[in-house]
């Protein structure tokens, strides 16, 4: 992607891409060891303890980065260096990267969070080197990470934003694991609801009559949901489990408990499947005279707001580095999961690229978990690092590019809320 009005030559461009990758390589067995030490010691949302601890660690270590542990929450943190170059009293350009590093209930780290604050990590590190040996450069710049726990569930990323983490951030950085190398993939808006259903118990032989089912409630509830997903546009999902359905055969259950995910591409359609579901849960507590307690979650995930600028760039330098990106377009063009990084993109221009670690097992399995803790996912990692850096670096020293990203992000907020009012006043 062509752009004028660089603040430094191609030549001399190419160069500090160059070396954003080689400070990356210098640093390529410490940050294994970091994505290794988080691999081993899976946690889940909130209780990041040891992965906070140790990201900490390695940012303290390293020369320059001012750390603020358990920053707005317990296990979040801020690493910031800089800023540096320009003039003092300038503007501060200020480019952040993101880690994640909560993992799954039972299969660990099978979704690859590990590997994400290693890219966050590593991209910031190129990024730094690069500006350290740039003292005159013209953009006076800040290089900051932040440590986001709780993506799977809770929505830590959210909860930072609510407290002004992201604040003075100008653009943002993430990458992914996945079975490809893409861009961009389409990422659909979530809210999950837990439905809590209360019966009375009484003896399921002796005097059944006397008993209030609640397990009859979940499983209407259940199927009703199911045979709602024939009413559902198709690229809508309701998905859930019956995390607790009683204690004894011989008991009537007194006491179910649900989970469902409600998800749609588009953010503004979670109130109409809400609404949707609702009915399914509220009717099964009619049936069976229980008594049902709905609970949504406290954060909901948008879709991303998606920075083609940004795409692009990724794309151009991923393709310098031998990055191979997919070309099929059922995957190019269907959604995938949810991430909080979607509400990330409201607040700031952002890219949240895909990348393959040499694998084709899928996310959230026992054999992703294995992959992401393997050796040969290392060179896919720090590649993508190294593509990262390298698109900051576009976005740094070219203000016309920059200019894009801002213009697009303005333009794609605007269509946004704009497209929201219109389906709110359709009756």
């Amino acid at each position: 992607m062509a752009a004028q009005n660089c603040t430094v030559s191609r030549e001399q461009l190419d160069q500090c891409k160059q070396k954003a990758g080689r400070c990356i390589d210098e640093a390529q067995n410490s940050l294994f060891l970091l994505s290794k030490d988080i691999w081993s010691c899976p946690e889940l949302a909130y209780e990041e303890k040891k992965s906070h601890d140790r990201l900490v660690r390695f940012f303290s270590e390293e020369k320059g980065w001012h750390v603020e542990g358990h920053y707005t929450q317990e296990t979040a943190f801020r690493a910031s260096w800089g800023p540096v170059g320009g003039k003092e009293g300038d503007d501060v350009l200020n480019m952040a990267f993101l880690c994640e590093y909560d993992a799954l209930p039972g299969i660990g780290h099978a979704c690859g969070h590990n590997l994400i604050a290693e890219v966050g990590a590593a991209a910031a590190l190129g990024l730094k080197g690069v500006l350290e040996s740039m003292p005159d450069c013209s953009v006076r710049t800040k290089v900051t990470v932040l440590g986001t726990p709780a993506e799977e569930e809770g929505g830590g990323k959210v909860d930072m934003i609510l407290a002004g983490a992201f604040e003075g951030i100008d653009v943002v950085f993430m990458a992914h694991p996945s079975q490809e190398d893409a861009p961009y993939l389409p990422a659909v808006a979530v809210v999950d609801v837990t439905a809590k259903y209360y019966g009375k118990a009484a003896h399921a032989s002796a005097y059944p009559w006397e008993g209030i089912n609640a397990l009859d409630a979940a499983v209407s509830a259940y199927n009703s949901l199911s045979a709602l997903r024939q009413q559902l546009k198709p690229d809508w999902r309701v998905h859930g489990i019956i995390k607790h359905g009683g204690v004894k055969p011989n008991i009537i259950p007194d006491y179910t408990e649900l989970v469902f995910y409600l998800r749609t591409p588009k953010w503004q359609d979670l109130s109409t499947i809400k609404a949707k579901a609702e009915m399914c849960f509220r009717s099964a507590a009619m049936a069976t005279g229980c008594r049902v307690e709905l609970e949504y979650s406290k954060h909901e995930y948008h879709s991303i707001l998606r920075n083609t600028t940004l795409d692009r760039l990724y794309e151009e330098n991923g393709r310098a580095l031998g990055v191979q990106f997919t070309t099929d377009q059922e995957v190019l063009s269907s959604s995938s999961g949810s991430t909080d990084f979607g509400n990330v993109s409201f607040v700031a221009p952002g890219i949240h690229p895909y990348f393959y670690i040499g694998t084709a097992a899928l996310n959230h399995t026992a054999e992703y978990t294995a992959a992401a803790g393997a050796e040969e996912a290392q060179f896919y990692t720090l590649r993508t690092a190294k593509a990262l850096a390298m698109t900051a670096l576009d976005v740094l020293l070219c203000p016309e590019l920059l200019q894009r990203v801002r213009d697009e992000f303005a333009e794609a907020k605007l269509r946004f809320y704009n497209a929201s009012r219109q389906s709110q006043s359709v009756p």
